[in-house]
């Protein structure tokens, strides 16, 4: 069976692909390298992989190492200057998922044309939502990242809650000048009997819906925050909160100045 094959539709096909993948490559691993070099990279990948397929090369692993490893590498050395192990192998990942990703949403869309010039159309699009993807599962690994299951002690008291560093908690004690946590009254109402006040103030705060108001500010013997390697915070500032600090989903949100 013979398959015929325009070289210069192939360059074309390539090298468009090749940029694109590389743009979500550089837009991935925050590079600031030119678009030119991602041009120039690109160039190289199309122009390599012609020179593959048109030579006769014995041996199918052969063929398969220069595809899928040595034309990469050089992508990302010419395009992005990766040269280090780690960051090479870093960026090969990141070419590999973006060419899964573009080529699954290429393939998707392409059901429903079978047009040739929409090919560029195509790829530009698998560019733009491969691109919001990557952006969407970065979104969601940092918020992973800021979300802890937490321990609250005061005395004997503990408590397991779900908390969460969020950048917008900027409270803080206008007497000591320290951080303080936010907690949902429920959980405060398990570590502190409702008649104590010993050590008991009061804290005024700004949000959203609500200009002026006041918490209850106490303070806990410790929280510590349960991960590979758990991190302790001691005698750390809460604010009571008489409103749902979220709708269920945590019950602490933990001020950013305390990491």
């Amino acid at each position: 069976m013979y398959y015929e094959l325009y070289i210069d539709v192939l360059f074309l096909e390539n090298f468009l692909m090749d940029y694109i993948l590389l743009l979500i490559t550089k837009h991935v691993l925050c590079s600031r390298e030119p678009v030119w070099r991602i041009c120039l990279a690109a160039l190289a990948g199309a122009l390599a992989t012609c020179v593959v397929v048109a030579v006769r090369i014995p041996y199918t692993f052969i063929k398969y190492g220069l595809f899928y490893l040595i034309i990469p590498g050089i992508m990302l050395i010419v395009g992005l200057r990766i040269h280090k192990g780690p960051e090479l192998a870093r960026g090969m990942i990141t070419l590999y998922i973006g060419g899964f990703l573009t080529g699954g949403i290429f393939s998707f869309l392409g059901q429903y044309a079978q047009v040739g010039s929409l090919f560029f159309a195509f790829a530009v699009v698998s560019y733009y939502m491969a691109l919001g993807i990557w952006k969407l599962l970065s979104y969601l690994n940092r918020l992973q990242e800021f979300r802890y299951r937490a321990v609250l002690v005061k005395g004997d008291q503990k408590v397991e809650v779900t908390a969460i560093f969020d950048t917008g908690n900027l409270l803080h004690d206008p007497v000591t000048g320290a951080a303080v946590n936010i907690l949902c009254k429920t959980v405060a109402k398990e570590l502190w009997d409702q008649e104590e006040t010993e050590g008991v103030r009061w804290i005024p705060y700004h949000s959203v819906g609500k200009e002026e108001g006041v918490m209850m500010l106490r303070r806990l013997d410790m929280i510590m925050l349960l991960k590979k390697e758990n991190i302790i915070l001691e005698h750390p500032y809460v604010a009571i909160s008489e409103e749902k600090v979220s709708d269920g989903k945590y019950d602490l949100i933990l001020n950013p100045d305390l990491l």
